[in-house]
Order: C-alpha cells, then sequence, then structure tokens
C-alpha cells in the first residue's frame, strides 16, 4: 500500500519563466509534492517507458499541466488551484486535489510585485519505490491485541498503566470490552484479529488503497503461478494479458525487462523481484 500501487505525479518540469526567489529546482520539488487526482491511474493510464505511441510522453501516458501566473502589485500567492490541466481528459486524473476550506490547494509559492512563473509540468504514472511523490499514503498504521490480552507488551509506568497508556477504543471495541488487566491470561492464545489504519495524502481514497493493494498482491502471486506452471514469463496469470504492474520477472534468455537488461532489474538482484 504504500510503495507499489501506482498514482500520477508531476515528473517532468518545463520551467521558461521564474523571477521569484525560489530557485528553479526548489520550485520543481514542489510541484512534484502537489498530490493529483490517482483514481482510475492503475488503468486508465500507461507507464511511460511501456507506452508504444511515444517515446517521451502524450496522452495515453502522461497529463500536462500550465501554470502562469504574474504579480502586477503587492503580493501574489500560488496555489495549487492555479495548476490548469491542459489535456482534454473525460476523467479527472492529474487534476490537483483540493480539500482545504478555502478551495486553495497546497501553497506553491509567493511572488511579488513584478515576478513572475510560467512553466509546463508533465505528471506521469509511478509507484513510491521509485520516488516517494507517487506513494498514495503517508503512513500505515498497524496493531493487534488492543487490550494486550496476549501480554506481548510489558508496559513502563510511573503510577497506572492504564492513565498512561490508553486504550484504542476503537480497536478495543471489537476485542469485547474486557481490558487487559481484567481478562485471563491465556498462554496459547494467538491473534486473531489486525487492525489497520490507513492515512492518504489526497490522491486516493483509504478504501481504494486497499483493494489496490490487494489487487498488487493477487498480481504478484498470479505471476508467481504462472512461471511455476511453465507459462512465460512478464504475463499476468489472471486474464492472460501484459502485466500492468510493470514488475515483470527477467526473461531466462538475457532479454529486456521492463527496468533494463538481463537477469537484473532497477532494484539489484537477479531474480526481477
Amino acid at each position: 500500500m504504500m510503495a507499489e500501487i501506482p498514482t500520477i505525479s508531476i515528473d517532468l518540469v518545463d520551467i521558461n519563466k521564474n523571477s521569484s526567489v525560489l530557485p528553479d529546482e526548489f520550485l520543481a520539488h514542489r510541484l512534484g509534492l502537489v498530490p493529483l487526482n490517482s483514481k482510475g491511474v492503475m488503468d486508465s493510464l500507461q507507464y511511460t517507458r511501456e507506452c508504444e505511441n511515444c517515446d517521451d510522453h502524450c496522452e495515453q501516458c502522461s497529463v500536462t499541466l500550465r501554470l502562469n501566473v504574474k504579480c502586477t502589485r503587492g503580493q501574489l500567492k500560488i496555489f495549487a488551484r492555479d495548476l490548469i490541466v491542459e489535456d482534454n481528459r473525460e476523467d479527472d486524473i492529474g487534476m490537483p486535489v483540493i480539500r482545504d476550506p478555502e478551495k486553495c490547494g497546497p501553497l506553491i509559492a509567493k511572488i511579488r510585485q513584478g515576478q513572475e512563473i510560467e512553466l509546463k509540468c508533465i505528471a506521469k504514472k509511478g509507484i513510491a519505490k521509485e520516488h516517494a511523490k507517487w506513494a498514495p499514503t503517508a503512513v500505515v498504521g498497524f496493531e493487534y491485541d488492543p487490550n494486550n490480552k496476549l501480554r506481548h507488551i510489558s508496559y513502563w509506568y510511573e503510577n497506572d498503566a492504564k492513565e498512561e497508556w490508553p486504550i484504542d477504543q476503537r480497536n478495543a471495541e471489537w476485542e469485547g470490552d474486557e481490558t487487559a488487566a481484567d481478562a485471563a491470561f491465556d498462554p496459547d492464545a494467538v491473534p486473531s484479529a489486525f487492525f489497520y489504519d490507513i492515512e492518504s495524502v489526497g490522491t486516493l481514497e483509504p478504501d481504494d488503497i486497499v483493494r489496490l493493494g490487494i489487487r498488487v498482491i493477487q498480481e504478484k502471486l498470479a505471476e508467481i503461478i504462472k512461471v511455476l506452471g511453465g507459462g512465460p514469463a512478464g504475463m499476468d496469470g489472471m486474464n492472460g494479458g501484459e502485466s500492468p504492474s510493470g514488475y515483470e520477472p527477467a526473461h531466462g534468455d538475457g532479454g529486456y525487462t521492463s527496468y533494463g537488461h538481463g537477469g537484473a532489474t532497477a532494484y539489484g538482484n537477479g531474480y526481477g523481484y
């Protein structure tokens, strides 16, 4: 969920004018961190490295955004809302995510009288294994046994463990009303439920992050089953088509994979995983 769900993020920035106090590199970095709507990216957009329609970018593998702002007097704040999507897409892929009450989105830069920023952004599909800007979630929380019935944790406390280590009531409700201090200890008990907290950065809804995470796992397992069954590498074992994730195992004949040559990938091992 944190590293392998594809989203869309600004990857290339062509700066025509920038008379602000921010260097071009600083400005490009801030633009890359602006969350863009990624609902449907997994199926609707191709990876640029796999796109057969272009060498650099096109409507099939990218979204183009433009920013053209000039301050005529005083001071002007530039927000994500000022990014204009050029492509005539039927979906909202690549649109800046704006959820604050003022409907501004993240602050990109501040400029003063006479300063100007004019640039073009190319947003592409990617995953957080390549760069953190493609991560759909900032954090994934995980716990089991919120009441500590299994006694896997010995709480350090000064006066009262209950007061100093409050129970997460949301998850504890699933475990029943017994507290750790009152529950009978069963040394043979094992965890029966696992609780996850998914915090989205805005590009995808938390439910979509969970569903797509499961889908990524299914595709990986299907690929293993396909290869173990004697099928060709690089195929999706669920439907027989090309693997949409871009993580095909290296070909045994020393051919190309999505990330490089021979039996190695961009991640350094010779197994293609």
